[in-house]
């Protein structure tokens, strides 16, 4: 059997309500919000004691998600700061396609989102930029052109 579907991205942050304000922004819509702990979720994620809050976003087509996770125990561990460059090792992005480019990314602006390039062109294809959002989050724009 063959994967169904990518269904989403998870990512620990510290600043849930901060995080939830930057996709929200974005474009994407609350889908729920839950608090878990207990002894299935430390067995699921491989760690005692869990208590977490997540905010589940869902892209506005519903078919591509972003969940945000805070740890309220154990503490969240920082592995490396914050302003990594997009060619470090391991996941750096996600990317979006968004109808234009430079409103979403005035709109993010707002909300502390700072380009990590300039907007570039790609043929005549794309416009692209790369942001850092909360906590060091790099977010990749694409319009798509004519």
């Amino acid at each position: 059997m063959a994967v169904q579907r990518m269904d989403h991205v998870g990512v620990v942050v510290d600043d849930l309500a901060a995080a939830t304000a930057f996709f929200v922004e974005l474009g994407l819509e609350v889908e729920g919000e839950v608090s878990v702990e207990g002894p299935s979720v430390d067995r699921l994620v491989g760690l005692h004691d869990v208590k977490s809050d997540i905010v589940m976003l869902r892209t506005p087509d519903g078919h591509g998600g972003i969940e945000l996770t805070r740890f309220r125990a154990p503490a969240a561990v920082s592995a490396e700061p914050e302003d990594l460059p997009p060619n470090t090792l391991g996941l750096r992005r996600v990317m979006f396609a968004v109808d234009d480019l430079d409103d979403t990314l005035a709109r993010l602006r707002t909300r502390g989102a700072e380009p990590v390039g300039e907007v570039a062109r790609y043929e005549d294809s794309y416009r692209l930029c790369y942001v850092r959002g909360p906590e060091g989050i790099i977010v990749a724009l694409a319009e798509q052109l004519g």
